[in-house]
């Protein structure tokens, strides 16, 4: 019986210490990671001219703009051409990062913006933003 009742407080204890560390971070805009809240083209669109030459991602929280990105591929095949690796950069209002690219018509691409491993895309606290698959096709 002194078994049961140690293994039960032993675990109540524990449920209270996750739920005080839950607790203790308040869910606010600031606290959160970034996501991202806009793309263009927007993922899933099947109708994205092939003569683009930039894709854009906004998150939801102001960036680290000093060369702080993670274009990542999904393969080889469904990554664009990069046309000048020196204008990949952030818009003034440091949430909004360029990518210039040249498109072929007709096909799928597949762009992560971030992963677990490549994850320069990062909030001024250095939070990473959470990664987001970007999956469009072109005319």
């Amino acid at each position: 019986m002194t078994k049961h009742v140690t293994t039960a407080l032993m675990t109540a204890i524990a449920v209270a210490t996750l739920t005080g560390a839950v607790l203790a971070q308040e869910v606010t805009v600031d606290s959160m990671p970034p996501s991202v809240v806009k793309t263009v083209p927007a993922c899933g669109d099947t109708k994205v001219s092939a003569s683009t030459t930039q894709i854009k991602v906004t998150f939801s929280k102001n960036m680290m703009t000093k060369q702080m990105w993670s274009w990542c591929m999904q393969s080889q095949d469904s990554f664009p051409e990069i046309t000048n690796q020196k204008g990949i950069k952030y818009l003034q209002d440091g949430r909004t990062c360029i990518l210039p690219v040249k498109l072929k018509p007709n096909k799928s691409y597949a762009i992560w913006i971030n992963t677990q491993k490549n994850n320069a895309f990062r909030d001024q606290k250095g939070n990473p933003a959470i990664p987001y698959l970007l999956v469009f096709k072109t005319q």
